[in-house]
C-alpha cells in the first residue's frame, strides 16, 4: 500500500541559509492511510516543527514532503490539529467552539449556514462521546482543564480530518486526567480512523497510543529508532504496567539519552519512566 504521508530527506532550517537554526536534519518518514504514529525525543530536537512541516505551516529546505498525492507547498485543508493548551475561545461556548473548523476551513464554511442544523447534531454527538453532552451550553471557563482537551479532541475532528496532528495534548494535565483522555483518544481514533501523529514527551502515552513510536535526535532533529509494542486494540490502561510494556518504555528512554550524548546534550536523569 502506497504511503499517505511520505518525508523524504526533508531537512529545515529557521532564519537565513548562512546564520539560521538547523531544526530538521535529513529526516525520512513514510507510513500509511489509518495509522497512528507518536514521535518522541529530547526537549527542542525538532518534533513541533515536524508537525507544522507536515501540516504546510512552513516550508521546508530541501527534500520532499508529500501527504496523499499532493507534495506540501502550504496549509493542508485535510488536517486536524490539538494543542497542549486547548486555545479554545473564551467568546464561544463548548458547542461554538466544536463548530469553529467548519465556519473557517475554506471548503466548509460555503456549506455552513444551509447545513448547521446538521452540523450541530455531529458536533453533538462528537462531544456525547466524550463525555460533554451536558456542557455544549457552557462557556470555556467552566470547564475544567480535562472538559477543555476534550473539547479540543471534538473541534479538530469535525470537520473529518484525513490527518489528525497532536502537539502535546495532554502535557498540561495532571497523569489521572491525561490517562482517561488516553482511552478517550484510542476510542476516537478507532471510530474515525484518521492518520495520526502524535508528538509527546511522555513515552507511556506515546506506547500506548501508537501503532509505531518514532525517537529522534537531539537538535537537528534526525529519526534515530523506531520501537512497536504488539498488543491487540483497544487496549486497556491495565497494559501500561505489564513487564513487555515497560521493558520498552526504558529501551525508548535509553535510546533517547544516547541521541542525546551522540549530539553534545547532557543525559537526562533517569528518574520516571517519562
Amino acid at each position: 500500500m502506497a504511503a499517505f504521508v511520505d518525508i523524504k530527506n526533508v531537512s529545515l532550517r529557521y532564519g537565513p541559509a548562512a546564520g539560521g537554526v538547523l531544526a530538521l536534519d535529513d529526516v525520512s518518514l513514510s507510513f500509511e492511510r489509518g495509522k497512528f504514529i507518536a514521535v518522541v525525543g529530547p526537549s527542542g530536537c525538532g518534533k513541533s516543527t515536524l508537525l507544522k512541516a507536515i501540516a504546510g505551516l512552513w516550508p521546508t529546505t530541501s527534500g520532499s514532503l508529500r501527504v496523499g498525492d499532493e507534495e506540501v507547498r502550504g496549509p493542508l485543508k485535510i488536517v486536524g490539529m490539538a494543542f497542549q493548551n486547548a486555545t479554545l475561545l473564551p467568546w464561544r461556548n463548548t458547542l461554538e467552539n466544536v463548530l469553529l473548523p467548519l465556519q473557517v476551513v475554506e471548503t466548509h464554511r460555503d456549506h455552513f449556514r444551509r447545513n448547521r442544523r446538521q452540523h450541530e447534531e455531529r458536533a453533538l454527538a462528537l462531544l456525547e462521546s466524550v463525555g460533554l453532552a451536558d456542557f455544549a451550553e457552557k462557556s470555556v471557563w467552566e470547564l475544567s482543564g480535562g472538559m477543555q482537551q476534550r473539547a479540543q479532541l471534538c473541534r479538530a475532528l469535525i470537520h473529518e480530518p484525513s490527518l489528525l496532528l497532536l502537539d502535546e495534548p495532554f502535557g498540561a494535565l495532571d497523569a489521572f486526567t491525561r490517562e482517561e483522555l488516553w482511552v478517550v483518544l484510542q476510542r476516537l481514533w478507532l471510530e474515525k480512523k484518521p492518520t495520526v501523529v502524535l508528538v509527546t514527551h511522555d513515552l507511556r502515552e506515546a506506547l500506548f497510543l501508537a501503532d509505531g513510536v518514532h525517537v529522534m535526535s537531539a537538535r537537528p532533529g534526525t529519526f534515530v529508532a523506531e520501537r512497536r509494542f504488539a498488543a491487540p486494540r483497544p487496549r486497556p490502561l491495565e497494559v501500561i504496567y505489564d513487564h513487555g510494556f515497560v521493558d520498552v518504555v526504558h529501551e525508548l528512554r535509553a535510546r533517547i539519552d544516547e541521541a542525546r550524548s551522540a549530539r553534545g546534550a547532557p543525559p537526562r536523569a533517569t528518574v520516571g519512566a517519562r
